[in-house]
């Protein structure tokens, strides 16, 4: 049954794993690939909205360990090597450092690091020679966080920093490390943001005023973000690429570049203004 089951799959066909298939990115990453020859394994807790052809989705709770190892007998049954993992699920979160939850605090690292560090080493085996893992980050990643998207920022950063250290040591292994750095992208995440601002604001305690005035920052970041198929494109392109760079950079956001070449203490005396001033 193995066998037949293998025959079905087209050996000149180019596979790859992508988790977050059901989000915004991933599955409008997963159309561009399959519209210029690969076959998608996604990954996802949720289902996509549409059924397409040459993309296999198979539920996987990435803060899962069995579940993602689950996932990886199914794909291994079916082919013998993947051109790349890509790692686009993640969740967005708007608090305040000492109101979250311990709960709260634990699950954006379980989904936005744990996910990635458990797939990339679940599914490592079945990466071919000069395969490539490809790791969305964000453009808070390098940045010193704002205020309310501290716990956002840490688990990107951190993510960077994993994904650097994997860097050195799959190059032993003549496998590839990119990270993808994105700005504002028009998702169900920035969505996220949207609403996770109101909600903090209307639960915050310690924060109400001062959150109220983060909305208006954040709305004005936000202003200039890019549709997913940005993101596609570019997966597509470091897919192709030879020698691709460690991190691709997109959509920018030039006021948040500005502050941060600002000195920390002058930083943090704008933020505190901002949000200290009176309303008018």
């Amino acid at each position: 049954m193995h066998y037949i089951f293998t025959l079905l799959y087209n050996r000149n066909m180019k596979y790859v794993v992508l988790s977050g298939v059901s989000g915004g990115m991933g599955l409008t990453t997963a159309k561009k690939l399959i519209e210029n020859g690969y076959h998608v394994f996604g990954l996802d807790i949720k289902a996509p909205k549409e059924e397409i052809k040459d993309l296999t989705y198979i539920k996987t709770d990435l803060r899962d360990l069995k579940s993602i190892e689950t996932s990886y007998i199914e794909v291994s049954h079916k082919v013998k090597e993947i051109e790349a993992i890509i790692s686009m699920a993640g969740i967005y979160d708007v608090n305040s450092l000492v109101e979250m939850s311990e709960e709260a605090f634990i699950r954006i690292f379980d989904i936005n690091v744990f996910a990635i560090y458990r797939l990339n080493k679940i599914y490592l085996p079945l990466l071919k020679e000069r395969g490539k893992v490809i790791v969305v980050s964000s453009e808070l990643a390098p940045l010193d966080p704002l205020p309310f998207t501290g716990i956002y920022g840490i688990t990107k950063s951190t993510i960077e920093k994993y994904a650097y250290s994997l860097r050195m040591e799959l190059q032993l292994l003549n496998k590839q490390v990119i990270v993808i750095r994105p700005g504002a992208v028009n998702t169900t995440l920035l969505d996220d943001s949207t609403s996770g601002i109101k909600r903090f604001s209307g639960s915050t305690e310690l924060y109400k005023y001062n959150a109220n005035k983060f909305m208006d920052i954040t709305n004005k970041v936000e202003a200039r973000k890019i549709p997913p198929e940005k993101i596609a494109n570019l997966t597509y392109k470091i897919l192709k690429k030879k020698k691709p760079k460690y991190v691709y950079k997109i959509n920018r956001n030039k006021l948040l570049l500005l502050l941060n070449i600002l000195p920390d203490r002058l930083q943090n005396w704008i933020i505190k203004k901002i949000l200290l001033s009176k309303k008018k």
